[in-house]
């Protein structure tokens, strides 16, 4: 098996956040990891989250994040 490097897709402001966007990359079938540090909890104000994907679904995971950021506006 080929081991794939891991890219950012996004950076969102919260962890929460980053699993909606996750949600939406699962949807597409694009497997995804959230990175966040906020030192074990005792910096909260650290909260912010990277999501990653193999670099060979960067653009895909991108393309899929667009439409689902669209497409929840209207709800």
């Amino acid at each position: 098996m080929k081991t794939s490097e891991l890219v950012t897709v996004a950076t969102f402001p919260s962890i929460a956040q980053a699993q909606v966007a996750q949600g939406v990359l699962d949807e597409m079938g694009i497997e995804s990891l959230i990175r966040s540090d906020n030192a074990g909890g005792m910096y909260p104000a650290l909260d912010a989250a990277v999501l990653l994907v193999r670099s060979e679904d960067l653009e895909a995971g991108r393309q899929a994040l667009s439409r689902g950021i669209e497409g929840n506006g209207g709800d």
